[in-house]
């Protein structure tokens, strides 16, 4: 299996201050990796350094077997690699739709354009529903389905998720979780960042826990699951 995304002593500072410590990780083609920890464990921040949103102080970021260090954002969805932010960052101003639309602003394919966004409408139909409507109406669980649908109509080979089930009900977690399993079973490589470590270690092939700003644990997701220090720090037990 081949490393889609390989990250090698990841190191980023907020000014004086070390958020991410030489942290190293790697997602293979086709799979659902997670990284979990508690808040200002540096989850969020590793993200912005893959996505070209914050500058790394040292170390590789190499998708496609190329190191994309300096990348802006938009070149990097040129090539497939795509986040949803935590917060969603829809635009809040615009319809549903044309938020859809904005998704695949780089793509030249009316047609496939048209049957993605009828798909992302299959998945979420509430979306179908209200596809005039405003995106800043939207209740919080609805902009991120709209966030990711969007994210979609990018056609991403990797696909970053962070925080999808922050603040949501858990009518809404369930069915963010629901469509996050049909992403994967679509073919698209994913990272997930989560705090609900049950339901990502549930669905995940391979987790790495991460602890200020360090890996402190990694390996197949089941056994993290059910291991003690994980139980004890994580999932409350």
């Amino acid at each position: 299996m081949s490393a889609l995304l390989q990250v090698t002593d990841l190191r980023v500072a907020y000014g004086g201050i070390q958020a991410v410590k030489g942290v190293s990780f790697q997602v293979n083609e086709g799979e659902l990796v997670s990284l979990i920890g508690s808040n200002g464990a540096g989850k969020t921040t590793t993200m912005k350094a893959i996505t070209g949103s914050l500058l790394p102080t040292a170390g590789r970021i190499e998708y496609l077997g190329r190191d994309i260090r300096g990348q802006g954002s938009w070149d990097l969805v040129k090539q497939g690699l795509v986040m949803v932010p935590e917060g969603r960052g829809v635009f809040t101003r615009m319809s549903i739709l044309e938020n859809l639309q904005m998704g695949a602003y780089l793509r030249r394919d009316k047609a496939g354009i048209q049957t993605d966004i009828e798909r992302v409408f299959h998945l979420f139909p509430r979306l179908q529903e209200r596809s005039l409507q405003l995106a800043g109406t939207l209740s919080g669980g609805e902009q991120q389905m709209l966030a990711m649908g969007r994210a979609l109509l990018s056609r991403p080979r990797l696909l970053l998720l962070d925080e999808p089930s922050m603040g949501l009900s858990p009518l809404m977690v369930d069915k963010i979780f629901e469509v996050i399993a049909d992403v994967a079973g679509l073919g698209v490589t994913l990272l997930l960042v989560e705090q609900n470590a049950s339901r990502a270690l549930k669905m995940a092939q391979r987790a790495y826990v991460m602890e200020s700003g360090e890996i402190s644990m990694q390996g197949e997701a089941k056994a993290l699951l059910h291991d003690p220090k994980v139980r004890a720090a994580y999932l409350g037990e």
